[in-house]
């Protein structure tokens, strides 16, 4: 930035927040003082030299010099330093030079009020274009961390009020209807309505039962609900959300990174074509007049200042994490927003991604031979091991027992289901290929299964199984319709038998669908469809599919709300997961792309066609001050309008 209460326009880790800009924390009339005194020592001294107020007989050579010295110090002064602060770190080309040399060069050839005029446009340029950044950060703040300062805990009964910094883990908080809650917890309460849009954008309330857990950012809405701390202010959910999104700029986009390349050997090649301006027409015009030539080299560095594409590309991006953000999805960083815009096919896990997950047991089928709660019991036992949500289903129904069971020699076979050791006997739990791979015959047509089967052996014999049904999520098939209009194709890849995913695919309109694969199985089929689409997506929880997420350009977790491991293995999050965010994330990433692009295109359109009139002396310095300050102004303005569009 122009001044020490600024930050430079060429180094966004300063304009996001970095500890070099001073200015955040002062006030916006501190901010532009410098500009303001500047601004009437100028108005002053136009008014002289033009006539408005009558022209004082001092106000003339060395006099009309400093006058004007003195104006240009307070804008001038702090990019001076700037300048030599970047020649001690190698930086001999930046746009501190550019404008040193331009504004000093016009006070050299006698336009002191130009010289005053540019930097000040300069400065000031660059303050709004500082605040516009911090605001954009803020704004992303705001939007996500609203938790109180304060939490009223009960100490042995009796409410306290404590700093929310201050409450431990253990402490119980009482939340009134419509308190926010700070810190995450166990509910305690045995039902409690809240609020979730804080973290998921979604504002159809979430009903909590006794033992769930409740994070901080939620709202509390019907009844006075008590919530036992389980992490500390600093480790909660949202605290981690915050963090994630506030360093989501550190990982940049190829568009972003290449900008600030090109300026870097772009502002020195116009430095040489200045210098080229000023003594190449000596060789060939008659009437050659240096100071004429000179004003037209400074007129060319004043518009050749990058600062538009530097500044308004990054805080274009920025603006579509914030966007992202409010609408409860977190990109890690910009470069994903840009790999989404591209994205042409959409891969997708089955459960948990387009069905809700949560199976019920529908059917148990076993045969006469074996006792049907002995069984139930070891498959319980057994599946007790696993985290998948056939477990869940599976311990629901069979419900609490009497008794541990002696598992020995537990192992989990990934997408094909447990197995261990009863009684001295081998024990399987699974898919029919669990099955199949042991050699276990059995008469079960499983080409007319629709449903997700669980298939359990006993000692080499064929024992029964178990029906299981999920459900599939109400915005899944609106989801897919969505991403068709985009031009994505969607696929979906499971562990589930091929007769209950070509069900599902049937019911959402999804052409292509595999089932029956294993993680590998899975690898492959992404790194086929790569081979054709070359970019491609892959939704699912981010974990248990961890090679097809490395495999993918961008891994988009679902459910990121309850799984800290999956909001540190995905490179985007959907909060709530909803697969209509998928499409929104894509919108977002294509607005992104389309605005940046648009910034890129308006600069070097203006600059060029004035950097050719100015090199002709068809534009002065107004024209120079427009092209560089004022294309930055409307490319910034153009950049935040993201934050504003509807999804």
């Amino acid at each position: 930035m122009g001044n020490g209460n600024t930050v430079s326009c060429c180094d966004t880790s300063h304009a996001h927040g970095g500890s070099h800009n001073h200015g955040a924390s002062r006030s916006t009339f501190g901010l532009f003082l410098p500009a303001i005194i500047s601004f009437i020592l100028l108005l002053i001294g136009l008014a002289f030299d033009n006539g408005w107020l009558a022209r004082p007989t001092f106000f003339e050579g060395w006099i009309r010099l400093v006058w004007y010295a003195v104006a240009y110090l307070p804008v001038g002064g702090p990019v001076i330093v700037e300048m030599f602060q970047a020649f001690a770190k190698g930086e001999l080309f930046s746009e501190f030079t550019l404008m040193v040399i331009a504004t000093l060069g016009a006070f050299f050839i006698g336009e002191y009020p130009e010289g005053v005029a540019v930097m000040l446009f300069y400065t000031v340029g660059e303050n709004l274009q500082g605040m516009a950044v911090r605001r954009a950060k803020g704004n992303i703040k705001a939007l996500l961390d609203q938790r109180p300062d304060e939490v009223t805990v009960l100490e042995s009964g009796t409410p306290l009020t404590l700093k929310a910094e201050q409450a431990a883990v253990g402490m119980t908080i009482q939340l009134k209807p419509g308190e926010k809650l700070a810190l995450d917890g166990e509910l305690l309460s045995e039902r409690a309505s809240f609020d979730t849009a804080a973290l998921t954008g979604e504002s159809k309330p979430a009903t909590k039962e006794k033992g769930e857990l409740v994070l901080a950012g939620m709202i509390n809405l019907n009844t006075v609900a008590q919530v036992r701390i389980t992490a500390a202010y600093t480790d909660s959910k949202l605290s981690r959300i915050i963090a994630l999104v506030q360093d989501a700029t550190a990982q940049k986009a190829p568009t972003e990174l290449f900008i600030r390349k090109f300026a870097k050997v772009y502002t020195p090649i116009v430095v040489l074509l200045a210098a080229l301006i000023v003594l190449v027409p000596a060789l060939f015009v008659a009437d050659y007049v240096f100071n004429d030539w000179l004003y037209r080299a400074l007129v060319f560095l004043v518009i050749s200042c990058p600062c538009a594409l530097v500044i308004s590309i990054p805080l274009g991006y920025f603006g579509g994490i914030g966007a992202a953000s409010r609408h409860g999805i977190l990109f890690k960083g910009s470069n994903f927003l840009d790999t989404l815009a591209h994205v042409r096919h959409v891969v997708m896990d089955k459960t948990g991604t387009l069905t809700k997950g949560v199976f019920r047991v529908q059917e148990v089928l076993i045969a006469d031979s074996f006792d049907r709660p002995t069984i139930l019991r070891w498959v319980d036992a057994l599946e007790r091991h696993s985290t998948h949500p056939v477990a869940t289903a599976i311990h629901d129904y069979v419900g609490a027992t009497n008794g541990s069971v002696p598992l020995e020699r537990v192992e989990e076979m990934a997408g094909l289901g447990m197995a261990a050791a009863i009684e001295g006997k081998q024990l399987l739990v699974g898919s029919f290929k669990l099955l199949d791979q042991s050699g276990i015959t059995y008469n079960v047509d499983t080409n007319t299964l629709t449903d997700t089967v669980v298939a359990v052996a006993y000692d080499g014999q064929f024992v029964g199984h178990l029906v299981i049904a999920d459900e599939v999520k109400a915005d899944a098939e609106d989801a897919i319709r969505q991403l068709k209009a985009l031009g994505v194709t969607p696929t979906m890849l499971s562990g589930d038998r091929a007769a209950v995913v070509r069900a599902v695919a049937g019911k959402l309109g999804i052409a292509d669908a595999y089932g029956d694969l294993l993680p590998a199985d899975k690898a492959s089929k992404l790194t086929e469809i790569k081979s054709v689409n070359h970019r491609a997506a892959f939704v699912g929880d981010g974990v248990n599919d961890a090679p097809v997420v490395a495999l993918s350009d961008v891994g988009i977790a679902m459910g990121g709300l309850g799984s800290d491991a999956t909001i540190e293995t995905a490179d985007v999050v959907i909060q709530d997961d909803r697969p209509g965010k998928i499409p929104t994330a894509i919108r977002i990433g294509r607005a992104t792309r389309r605005i940046v692009w648009q910034n890129i295109t308006m600069a070097f359109a203006v600059k060029a066609i004035v950097l050719i009139l100015g090199a002709g002396g068809l534009a002065g310095m107004w024209e120079a001050v427009f092209a560089d300050v004022g294309v930055a102004l409307l490319a910034i303005g153009n950049a935040i309008r993201i934050q504003r569009m509807r999804f």
